[in-house]
């Protein structure tokens, strides 16, 4: 069976070219699974976000380790679909704690940022949905292939960006509070916002093909994994235009 491509590396063709085990996915049981992984990232950022606010240092000490350790987790998800009922909660609450940590750390410099930040990623969570329903953003292949090109524009700088501050350099206007960083900033959430429309043409495709039970949970980390992406951009846009 064969699938069109789409920009998220989670979801890509060959992430479902598996064994039958008898149930198949479906996009009620997508969604429930989602659903499910959202409580649980919910939960693990109010815990972090608490210890924060209570003045616990530890949580701080646990921010980018968290990260390294979610990092690692969606790498074994990747490559090990068969355990993504496990291995997704697990990264979904992984990945709350690291939320709810550096939240709190925008919200120390910009009061209410990250309300707004939240807001905004359910409402283009939202509009990015109905506009996929509708019709009015078509997944063509030339659409794919557009935010594909794009996506992985945005993750080659990541990589540069990386490397260079490794040798205490910076990455020009990236960083940057100025127009072009802020328009830079822009640009990668509606990309990331973009990942979203393909997340669900995804899912559909594959459900309505009858996929492996177990895939719901894999379908749902993938749609998480652009979720938080995408939050994260949207606190940094912010964080630019406050400044």
């Amino acid at each position: 069976m064969r699938f069109t491509n789409t920009s998220n590396p989670v979801l890509t063709n060959n992430a479902y070219k598996l064994q039958y085990d008898g149930q198949v996915m479906t996009i009620s049981g997508a969604i429930n699974k989602s659903l499910v992984l959202f409580l649980l990232l919910v939960a693990a950022a109010s815990v972090s976000w608490r210890m924060a606010a209570s003045g616990n240092e530890l949580v701080y000490k646990l921010l980018w380790p968290s990260a390294i350790v979610g990092f690692g987790i969606a790498l074994i998800t990747i490559f090990a679909k068969k355990y993504s009922p496990i291995t997704a909660p697990l990264y979904a609450i992984v990945e709350g704690f690291f939320l709810g940590a550096i939240s709190m750390v925008y919200s120390s410099f910009y009061s209410g940022i990250v309300l707004q930040a939240v807001l905004l990623t359910a409402g283009i969570m939202g509009v990015m949905l109905f506009a996929y329903k509708t019709g009015i953003i078509k997944v063509t292949q030339k659409f794919r292939s557009g935010v594909f090109i794009a996506t992985g524009g945005i993750a080659l700088v990541y990589v540069v960006s990386f490397i260079m501050n490794m040798f205490g350099a910076q990455m020009p206007y990236i960083h940057d509070s100025g127009p072009i960083g802020i328009g830079i900033s822009l640009f990668i959430v509606v990309i990331a916002a973009l990942n979203l429309v393909l997340d669900f043409s995804f899912i559909d495709e594959a459900a309505k093909s009858g996929v492996p039970k177990y895939m719901e949970w894999y379908s749902a980390f993938g749609l998480m994994v652009t979720l938080i992406w995408l939050y994260l951009e949207i606190l940094r846009l912010l964080s630019k235009i406050r400044n």
